[in-house]
């Protein structure tokens, strides 16, 4: 089954193919613990040109559980030698805090909505009528949660990270089968930060043919480049993670955007968006004062009515009020029909 639109609508803001690109500021675990943080990520988020932020919205006992048995051990990476119960613990937002931050981007007017990582926090994102819900990379697989996800009827954007072509498609018609109308998918790595290497950016379009919907990038590169590029080739949300300081110690800030970069990429990708346009092979208007400085045939040489045109009394240069150079053998031998000032150009006028 494909969605029957090749856009969706997120706070009244359409999404998709012929709109600009929607830049969504991940704020996930960077408000390290401090309300005070949280409402300034949003603030900043906004004045660097960002469409929403996006929360996370879970407990650390909705996600994991409290043990600390050896699979419940992260070996490795950012958060190696860390519990998996102790990390959300860390990064998880109160759950009081999500009401005061939903009525502080409403201030501010940006769009805020949330990845929900169980059905508890679905219905507490539905109290506060939650825009749109993101299902997370890590959650493209439960099935039951993007059912329930889909039954709010709001859109629905799920990330790729990790899961192959198959189980895409299962997590797409589990969102249809819930009642989802409008689906986005993100194309992902699920690498704390990724290499660009890594993103194989020629999924996008092929996604987009694959399964039939929207198509963005969750990007985890830790510069601009990657996404920008994405654009190019059909991403219409771009996710990335956004700290007021990469140095700020959280678990996600070191792979983050600061807000100098976040205003970056949200011009970048918008000017990659407007570059890419139509097909058009007509004078651009940027070029109309222009086209005059091409090239052209002139006279270089003197010439009185009745004589014959030679090759060397005519020439190819700039600027263009001249015929065309593509007449300059069919011009040769013939008679002007008067007399000829040097340096000026070669028009019909002047021969037979």
């Amino acid at each position: 089954m494909k969605n029957i639109s090749n856009q969706i609508s997120i706070a009244g803001r359409q999404i998709g193919s012929g709109m600009p690109p929607y830049v969504v500021a991940e704020l996930s675990a960077n408000h390290n613990g401090k309300f005070e943080t949280a409402c300034r990520i949003i603030e900043e988020a906004k004045r660097a040109g960002a469409d929403a932020v996006k929360l996370q919205t879970y407990r650390p006992d909705t996600i994991t559980l409290n043990c600390d048995n050896e699979e419940f051990l992260i070996h490795g990476g950012l958060w190696g030698g860390r519990t998996l119960y102790d990390l959300y613990h860390e990064a998880h937002m109160p759950w009081e805090w999500h009401a005061p931050l939903f009525e502080h981007g409403r201030k501010h007017n940006i769009t805020i909505f949330s990845s929900p990582f169980d059905n508890t926090a679905v219905d507490l994102l539905e109290d506060l009528n939650a825009p749109a819900y993101k299902i997370a990379s890590f959650e493209a697989i439960d099935l039951p949660l993007i059912k329930y996800v889909a039954s709010t009827g709001k859109p629905m954007i799920i990330s790729t990270g990790m899961a192959d072509a198959d189980e895409t498609q299962e997590a797409i018609n589990a969102a249809y089968e819930g009642g989802c109308k409008q689906l986005a998918l993100l194309h992902c790595v699920s690498g704390y930060p990724a290499p660009a290497s890594d993103y194989n950016l020629l999924t996008i379009p092929d996604m987009m043919r694959r399964f039939g919907v929207v198509v963005g990038l969750s990007d985890h590169t830790l510069d601009n480049t990657t996404a920008i590029a994405s654009v190019a080739l059909g991403s219409s949300i771009i996710e990335k993670h956004f700290t007021l300081d990469r140095k700020g110690g959280g678990p996600d800030d070191s792979f983050s955007l600061e807000p100098l970069e976040l205003a970056a990429l949200c011009k970048g990708a918008r000017t990659a968006w407007e570059a890419i346009g139509e097909v058009n092979y007509n004078h651009k208007s940027s070029e109309q004062g222009n086209v005059k400085y091409r090239r052209s045939l002139y006279f270089v040489k003197e010439l009185k009515a009745g004589d014959v045109i030679t090759e060397d009394a005519i020439r190819s240069v700039r600027p263009g009020f001249g015929l065309p150079p593509k007449y300059f053998n069919s011009i040769i031998g013939k008679k002007v029909v008067k007399n000829i000032q040097v340096n000026t150009p070669v028009r019909e006028e002047a021969f037979q």
